[in-house]
C-alpha cells in the first residue's frame, strides 16, 4: 500500500473511532447505565440470516436469550421468535453531546427481545454501549491531558530556549526533576489526599491536570532544542538586526518552526494519557462507577470468575489496541513527514 493510500486510510479509521466515541447517544443501542437483572453475563447476541427452519432471511435477526432448562447460570436461543435488526430506529432520548439529545439512533430491535453485540456484564449492562460511552470519557482524558502537557512544556521549552541563561538552567533542572518522576506514585498520593467525598468528575479533573502536569518535561526539552536551533537561522538574525521585538521575532519565525514536532508529540502523548487514565481506573483511582470508561470496564477482569468464564469481557481492551495502534501509524506517518519537509 503506498503512502497516500495509507494516510488516506488511517485518516479514515480514526474519524470513524473518534465519531463512534464522541457520539454514543447515536451508535449505542442503550444507555450505560441501563440494566437488565435477568440477564446478567449474557453473551454477545448472535445475528443470523438463516432462521431454525432453514430459511433464509434478506434482513438480519436474532432471537432472544433465554436460561437453559439443565444450566440456569447458562444462556441459550429462544427459536420461538425472530426479531429483525432495524436500522435508525426512534426511542427514549439520551443524550447525544453535552446538552443535545435525540431520540434517533443506528440500530436497535424491537422490544421486549434485545441485542448485546458485546454481551452484558454481571448488572446486564450492554458492554458494547458501555464501551462507546466509555470511550468518550478515556479519549477526553486523554486529548485534556495532552493539551495540558504541551501547553506546559511548549511554553516553558520557548522560554528556555529562546532567553537562555538562568532561565535555561532552572528549566532544564526541572525538566530532569519531573523526568525522574514515577508519575504512578505521584497520582496515588494525590489521590490519598483527596476527600473520599469529593465528586467523581472533580477528582477525574484533578487527575487528569496531574496526568498532564507531569508529563511536560519531554515536549519541553524537545521545544527547546528547536528554538534553539531557530534563533541562530539568518532570517532571524536579520529580523533582530532589523529591530524586530522579540515577541514578533517568536510569533512570525521561531513558534511555527515548533508546530509540526507538537502535532507529532500530540500523536504520541494522546494513547499515552488514555493509558494513564485506563491504569488509574482500573486501579480504582479514576472514574468511578455509575460513570463508565474503559478502565473501569476492565477493572471487571480482577474478578477470578470473570476472568476465566466471560471472553467477551475482554473486548474492551481490543478497542485501546487499536486505538493505540491507529495513533501509534499517526505518529509514525508524521515523522516521516516532518523528516520529509526539513530534508
Amino acid at each position: 500500500m503506498n503512502k497516500p493510500h495509507r494516510t488516506a486510510l488511517l485518516v479514515i479509521l480514526l474519524a470513524f473511532l473518534h465519531l463512534l466515541v464522541i457520539f454514543p447517544g447515536f451508535f449505542a443501542p442503550y444507555d450505560a447505565a441501563a440494566q437488565n437483572r435477568d440477564l446478567p453475563f449474557a453473551p454477545p447476541t448472535r445475528i443470523h440470516f438463516l432462521d431454525a427452519t432453514g430459511a433464509f432471511h434478506l434482513i438480519p435477526f436474532v432471537y432472544s436469550w433465554k436460561d437453559r432448562l439443565d444450566d440456569s447460570s447458562q444462556y441459550e436461543e429462544d427459536r420461538a421468535q425472530i426479531h429483525r435488526l432495524r436500522l435508525f430506529i426512534m426511542d427514549s432520548p439520551r443524550s447525544i453531546i453535552g446538552g443535545w439529545t435525540s431520540r434517533l439512533h443506528l440500530f436497535g430491535v424491537d422490544p421486549p427481545s434485545q441485542i448485546f453485540l458485546f454481551g452484558t456484564d454481571d448488572f446486564g449492562r450492554d458492554q458494547f454501549s458501555r464501551m462507546l460511552y466509555g470511550g468518550r470519557i478515556s479519549l477526553l482524558a486523554g486529548w485534556m491531558a495532552a493539551a495540558i502537557a504541551l501547553f506546559a512544556g511548549g511554553t516553558l521549552g520557548v522560554v528556555s530556549g529562546y532567553y537562555g541563561k538562568w532561565l535555561d538552567s532552572l528549566i532544564m533542572r526541572l525538566v530532569e526533576l519531573f523526568l525522574a518522576l514515577p508519575w504512578l506514585y505521584l497520582l496515588f498520593a494525590v489521590r490519598a489526599v483527596l476527600p473520599l467525598s469529593i465528586k467523581t468528575t472533580d477528582a477525574f479533573l484533578l487527575l487528569v491536570a496531574v496526568v498532564g502536569l507531569a508529563g511536560w518535561a519531554r515536549p519541553a526539552r524537545l521545544v527547546r532544542g528547536i528554538v534553539l536551533s531557530a534563533k541562530e537561522r539568518n532570517f532571524v538574525l536579520a529580523s533582530r538586526a532589523m529591530g524586530a521585538s522579540n515577541w514578533h521575532i517568536l510569533r512570525w519565525h521561531v513558534l511555527p518552526q515548533t508546530y509540526r514536532t507538537m502535532i507529532t508529540m500530540a500523536a504520541l502523548l494522546v494513547p499515552q494519557f488514555i493509558l494513564a487514565e485506563v491504569t488509574l481506573s482500573f486501579l480504582g483511582l479514576g472514574v468511578g462507577e455509575p460513570i463508565p470508561s474503559w478502565g473501569n470496564l476492565l477493572a471487571e477482569l480482577q474478578k477470578y470468575n470473570v476472568l476465566t468464564s466471560y471472553w467477551w469481557m475482554y473486548l474492551p481492551a481490543g478497542a485501546l489496541v487499536a486505538l493505540f495502534l491507529a495513533y501509534h501509524w499517526a505518529s509514525e506517518i508524521l515523522r516521516d513527514m516532518l523528516a520529509q519537509v526539513s530534508a
